[in-house]
């Protein structure tokens, strides 16, 4: 009997201690809500792995070929806007030589130090005629491995008011293309203030 009762007294205690390590826990956690404040789930969109998480729509591939196509016709274009009088050396005889040249490359081609290999020869033509051709002279003398050429635009004496009207444009379409190392005015016998003697970079 003794021992029953000894059994009972042990269970209660049990029970007890259970009871009390809940209650203790419960405490715990009416603390801690109390302490961090009200709590919301996340919604499912936040969660890791949900397909929000991807971009909606894909970046669209970069046309490479289109922005090189772009750029070809950028660098074809000349601009009769182009402000060419920052860039001209206006001494006795007008030249042009592009940064990184030195000076030496503008008297080697006013001497002669370069056989001219091609001519061009603009007179009579119209401004959007003659800015055609000279950029496919250009182009074409460049692809032929041509390193310098004659670009004749007149000296204006036949033009309204005895005024050149190609010369300026031809400097300024000249300076806008890449394979324009550097110009000088032609010599007396090469055609003089009317004509251009031009270097172009390798091809």
């Amino acid at each position: 009997m003794r021992q029953i009762e000894t059994h009972a007294q042990l269970e209660q205690e049990r029970i007890a201690a259970r009871l009390a390590t809940a209650a203790k826990v419960q405490a715990e956690k009416e603390l801690f809500s109390r302490a961090i404040g009200p709590v919301k789930a996340l919604p499912a969109r936040h969660l890791p792995g949900h397909k929000a998480d991807l971009p909606l729509v894909q970046p669209r591939p970069i046309a490479v070929q289109q922005q090189r196509d772009e750029l070809a016709v950028m660098r074809e274009a000349l601009s009769d806007e182009f402000d060419v009088e920052s860039l001209l050396d206006t001494d006795e005889a007008l030249s042009f030589r592009r940064p990184g040249m030195g000076p030496d490359v503008v008297r080697k081609l006013r001497r002669g130090g370069w056989r001219i290999q091609g001519q061009l020869d603009l007179h009579g033509l119209r401004r959007a005629d003659a800015r055609e051709a000279l950029g496919q002279f250009i182009k074409d003398a460049h692809s032929a491995g041509w390193r310098c050429v004659r670009v004749v635009h007149g000296k204006g004496l036949g033009s309204p008011g005895k005024t050149p009207v190609l010369k300026g444009r031809v400097q300024s379409w000249l300076i806008q293309k890449q394979e324009v190392l550097a110009f000088v005015q032609a010599r007396p016998a090469e055609g003089g203030a009317g004509a251009l003697v031009v270097l172009l970079a390798q091809s």
